[in-house]
């Protein structure tokens, strides 16, 4: 159930970049967000209908969300210049960690009062209602700050075969992969780990879940001008990238093993920060490093990536419910996803640049 939404996020992701390239982040994204936020809606008559009915649903929304990242850059490399785009990237990616910090114990909360059904329609609404006001006030040009280059007036192919066969590019993918299992691991199992493992209610499991989330959020804006600073200060793309990237996977990866031996929840939620705070700095590492070797196709690059970086969320989700029923505890998960970030480190570090490589 839980691994329904990804497998329909993947489908569509490289699609979604190619399409943003083409034709502008900013209509992709208002389209995806329409239908989303439809089928966030029709999630409960889907539930009531059957099962697989609900698993429909659930790969549907995911077919939408995953226009996110591919659009996003692709507005980055058009509206934002280049020694802000460490920051506009860091912005955007937390901000799925702000939603998760409001949306954890407000669900828990709307649940237990009004039942499980009415977060689907209140967050189905408001995307409509997000949908207006980007219709109308956001636009879909180029502004005049921007020092990018205006889009394309001719389609141009995409590279596809040059894009694949470069090593900073899978350097990307394998971090960017790494980085995520985590990242799906702890979305989906951390209220369920602080239940089960210290029996606090599902409401309080939402709150203390929270926590780490907002930490994520703010560690990840101050890396992003932490890493454009650098960037001004004339240190090398690549410098900023590798560094950045080994602080997240390789700090992240130390706080997990400490996990394991945390026997309180206020020592878990400790730790739990620093790894999340710690993960933020990739959002400033192998995430803007597309606009780094190819800014033309920032937004075809993030789609492969996000591509195999979304299989954590279905064999991640997976492999962490199976160790945990097998062995009762959450110390396992958090050594293999500790041992990801670690291989995730060292491929990124070895293969990663930060040079110019497709003009």
């Amino acid at each position: 159930m839980l691994s329904a939404f990804f497998v329909g996020y993947l489908l569509l992701m490289a699609v979604t970049g190619a399409l943003a390239n083409r034709y502008g982040g900013w209509l992709v994204l208002g389209v995806a967000v329409l239908w989303w936020s439809a089928w966030t809606a029709l999630t409960p008559p889907a539930a009531m209908m059957s099962f697989g009915a609900l698993i429909a649903a659930r790969m549907a929304l995911g077919l939408g969300e995953a226009a996110v990242f591919p659009a996003s850059m692709n507005m980055i490399s058009r509206w934002v210049p280049p020694e802000r785009r460490s920051r506009a990237t860091a912005l955007i990616i937390s901000a799925i960690s702000l939603g998760t910090v409001f949306a954890l114990p407000a669900t828990g909360w709307l649940v237990r009062e009004f039942g499980w059904a009415l977060p689907f329609y209140l967050f189905g609404a408001i995307g409509l209602v997000w949908y207006a006001a980007w219709h109308f006030l956001a636009r879909g040009d180029v502004p005049a700050s921007a020092s990018a280059p205006p889009p394309q007036t001719t389609h141009r192919a995409i590279p596809w075969g040059q894009l694949l066969r470069l090593p900073a590019v899978w350097a990307i993918i394998v971090s960017h992969f790494a980085s995520n299992w985590g990242l799906y691991v702890l979305l989906a199992w951390l209220p369920t780990y602080f239940k089960s493992t210290f029996g606090v209610s599902l409401a309080s499991a939402g709150v203390l879940s929270a926590a780490p989330w907002l930490v994520n959020f703010i560690a990840a804006n101050l890396a992003g001008a932490w890493a454009d600073r650098m960037l001004r200060d004339g240190h090398s793309a690549g410098y900023v990238r590798k560094l950045m990237q080994t602080i997240a996977l390789g700090g992240s990866a130390v706080f997990l093993l400490l996990l394991t031996q945390a026997t309180t929840p206020l020592a878990a939620v400790l730790i739990m920060c620093c790894a999340t705070g710690t993960s933020a700095c990739a959002m400033s590492g192998f995430a803007p490093n597309c606009f780094d070797i190819a800014p033309k196709y920032a937004d075809v690059i993030w789609g492969i990536s996000n591509t195999f970086a979304t299989l954590p969320g279905i064999v991640g989700i997976y492999v962490t419910g199976w160790l945990v029923d097998r062995t009762g505890t959450f110390g396992a998960p958090f050594v293999l996803t500790a041992a990801v970030s670690l291989f995730g480190a060292v491929f990124y570090l070895v293969f990663g640049s930060g040079r110019r490589l497709v003009d």
